[in-house]
C-alpha cells in the first residue's frame, strides 16, 4: 500500500543522510591522507569522481524505485490483512444468504398450504414474488462465490437453484381448461333439413359470434347450417376454414350458400322465417336485406317472432328445451335471425371448445392462410414470449363512458397498467392491435418503460415486397382485405403468452374464445386496467 507524503519525505531524507555519511567517511578516512601526497592531476580525478558519484546515486534512485524496497514488506502485510477481512466478510454474507434461502424455502413449503382466503391471482403473485427473492438470493451467492470457484453449491451442499429442487413456478401459466369435463351435444343433421343463418347486427366480430350460436341451434334442431352468401353477409370463406368444421364433426354439417343453391337448383324457399327478438326490430331485417335475399333467388313467407316481448337490450335466459319448442319443425328450410344477443345455455356455450362434440380444439378457426401468416409474423417480429394488447379507442369513448366506472382510460393510466403487466409477465415485447391514432400510440410507447428500458409496441407494418411473412396473403389476393386483417390481428393475439383486452369489445371476446379453445389462455389475461381475468369464467378459480 502507498504511504503518505510525509513518509516519502522521511525516506528521501534518510536516503540522503546515508549517502552523505558514506561519502564523508570515505573522504576523511581514506582519501584525505592520500590526496595530500598526490599530484595536482590526481586531485582533479578524485574531485571529478566525487562529483559524479551523487549523480549516479540519484539516477539509480529514480530508475529503480528504491522506496519500494523499504515499503514492500509493510504493504504486503497490510494487503494480506485486508484480503483476509474481505474473505471473512464474504463468507459471513454467504452464511447469512444461506440462512435466508433456507427460511424462504421453508415459507414456500409450509406457508401456502391453506390459500382459501385469497384469489388465485393474488396467491400466484405472492408465490412469484417469493420465488423472485429466492432466485435473487441464488444470484448473490453465485457472485460472492465466483472468486473461489466453488461451483454452484455451498459448502453445506444446499442447492442454489430453486428450480432444481422443484421450486420453479410460471407466474403466467396457462389456464387448465378441463376439456375432458366439457358438456357437449352431438350434431347429427337430418337429411335435407337446413337452418339458414341470419346475422346482421354489428361488425364481423358480432357476426362470428352469431354464426357460432347458429351452429349450436343447428345441432339442437338436427339441421345442417347454411353459410350466408357474400352478397348478403360477409365473405366468410376468406377468413374462416369452412371445411375444418365438417372435418372436426366428421360429417357435412356446414354448407356454403353456393352448394345449398345447387341442391335447390337455384330456387330455394325458406319455409319458416323466425325472429329470435321482436324488439326493437324483428330479426334486424329491413327492406334492403329482404331485397338482397330475393335477388339471390330465395323466396320466403312472412317473418314471425318466437317471443312477443324478447328485447335485445334485455334478453332472457333460455334453455335447449325452449329452442326445441319454438324453432323445432319438419320444414325443409327454416331461417332464424339474429341470434347474436341470444342468451341460451350461457355456461354451456362459453365453455372452452364450445357446446358441440368434435375432435378438434375449436370449430370456428381462422383459415389456414391466416394461421400461417400469423405464425410467420410472430417468428419474424415477436418471438414466442410476447404480450398482445387490444387497445380500442375509436368510437369507444362514448360506449365506455356510459359505464360506471368508465372503461376508457387516459394514456398515462393505460401505460401504467400495461407496464405492470409487462413486469408480471416478464415479456420483452408487446403486439399492439389498435384503431388508435398515431398521436395516442406514440405517447403510449414513450410511457411504457421498465427498469429504464423501453418496451417496444409492435404493429403490423405496411406491405413491403422485401418482407416475406405476408407473402401468402399477397399471392392469394387477400392482402388489404379489412376482414382478413382483422382476423389476422385476432389470430396473433390468440397466440400470445398474455393477452390484455378491451372490456365490452366483441373483438376481444373473439380472441378470448380462440385462446380458451387453443389452450393459450393465461391466468394473467385481463381487461385493461381492470384486473379482471376473463378466463375465470371457464372454471379456473
Amino acid at each position: 500500500m502507498d504511504r503518505d507524503s510525509s513518509d516519502e519525505d522521511d525516506d528521501r531524507r534518510n536516503l540522503t543522510y546515508r549517502n552523505d555519511t558514506t561519502r564523508s567517511s570515505f573522504n576523511v578516512e581514506e582519501l584525505e591522507p592520500q590526496m595530500r601526497r598526490r599530484s595536482k592531476l590526481t586531485f582533479h580525478k578524485g574531485y571529478l569522481f566525487a562529483l559524479v558519484l551523487p549523480l549516479l546515486i540519484v539516477f539509480i534512485y529514480f530508475s529503480t524505485d528504491i522506496r519500494s524496497l523499504f515499503t514492500s514488506g509493510i504493504s504486503s502485510f497490510k494487503f494480506n490483512t485486508v484480503s483476509d477481512q474481505i474473505r471473512e466478510s464474504q463468507l459471513q454474507a454467504l452464511h447469512l444468504l444461506n440462512q435466508q434461502q433456507s427460511s424462504l424455502l421453508s415459507i414456500w413449503n409450509h406457508t401456502f398450504v391453506n390459500s382459501n382466503n385469497i384469489t388465485t391471482v393474488q396467491f400466484d403473485d405472492i408465490k412469484a414474488t417469493l420465488l423472485t427473492q429466492i432466485t435473487l438470493n441464488k444470484h448473490m451467492q453465485q457472485i460472492l462465490l465466483s472468486p473461489y470457484k466453488a461451483g454452484d453449491t455451498l459448502q453445506n451442499g444446499t442447492a442454489l437453484d430453486p428450480s432444481s429442487a422443484g421450486y420453479s413456478f410460471h407466474r403466467c401459466r396457462k389456464v387448465d381448461q378441463k376439456f375432458s369435463e366439457r358438456r357437449t351435444i352431438e350434431w347429427k343433421p337430418r337429411r335435407n333439413k337446413f337452418l339458414f343463418a341470419i346475422c346482421l347486427s354489428g361488425q364481423m366480430s358480432n357476426h362470428l359470434i352469431c354464426l357460432e350460436k347458429h351452429m349450436f341451434f343447428a345441432a339442437i334442431l338436427n339441421r345442417a347450417l347454411v353459410i350466408p352468401s357474400s352478397r348478403f353477409d360477409y365473405q366468410y370463406n376468406r377468413v374462416l376454414d369452412i371445411e375444418h368444421i365438417n372435418d372436426c364433426i366428421g360429417k357435412k354439417v356446414v354448407v356454403p350458400f353456393e352448394d345449398f343453391m345447387k341442391l335447390k337448383k337455384n330456387n330455394a324457399h325458406i319455409d319458416k322465417f323466425i325472429c329470435y327478438f321482436s324488439t326493437p326490430q324483428p330479426c334486424y331485417m329491413d327492406e334492403e336485406h329482404l331485397k338482397k335475399l330475393k335477388s339471390l333467388g330465395i323466396s320466403m313467407g312472412k317473418l314471425e317472432a318466437a317471443w312477443k316481448n324478447e328485447d335485445v337490450k334485455n334478453p332472457s335466459r333460455k334453455t335447449v328445451k325452449d329452442v326445441e319448442e319454438k324453432f323445432g319443425s319438419d320444414d325443409d328450410v327454416i331461417a332464424i335471425g339474429d341470434v347474436y344477443f341470444a342468451d341460451v345455455e350461457r355456461d354451456w356455450v362459453l365453455q372452452p371448445g364450445g357446446p358441440i362434440a368434435h375432435k378438434c380444439k375449436t370449430l370456428i378457426e381462422p383459415s389456414k392462410l391466416i394461421l400461417l401468416t400469423a405464425e410467420r409474423f410472430i417468428q419474424t417480429f415477436l418471438g414466442s414470449n410476447f404480450i398482445a394488447l387490444h387497445f380500442r379507442r375509436h368510437g369507444f369513448l362514448k360506449f365506455c363512458n356510459a359505464k360506471k366506472p368508465s372503461c376508457f382510460y387516459p394514456i398515462p393510466q393505460a401505460a401504467d397498467c400495461i407496464t405492470r403487466m409487462v413486469e408480471r409477465a416478464n415479456s420483452p415485447v408487446i403486439y399492439l392491435s389498435t384503431d388508435a391514432a398515431g398521436s395516442e400510440t406514440g405517447l403510449l410507447q414513450s410511457m411504457i418503460m421498465l427498469n429504464g428500458k423501453t418496451i417496444p409496441l409492435v404493429k403490423r407494418p405496411p406491405r413491403n415486397s422485401a418482407e416475406k411473412w405476408d407473402a401468402l396473403l399477397y399471392r392469394h389476393g387477400l392482402e388489404g382485405d379489412s376482414q382478413v386483417e382483422a382476423m389476422l390481428d385476432k389470430t396473433i393475439c390468440a397466440m400470445a403468452s398474455v393477452f390484455i383486452g378491451a372490456s365490452g369489445s366483441t373483438f376481444t371476446e373473439d380472441i378470448l374464445r380462440l385462446r380458451k379453445d387453443w389452450g393459450t389462455a393465461s391466468i394473467c389475461d385481463e381487461y385493461l386496467c381492470q384486473g379482471e381475468n376473463p378466463n375465470f369464467i371457464s372454471g379456473e378459480e
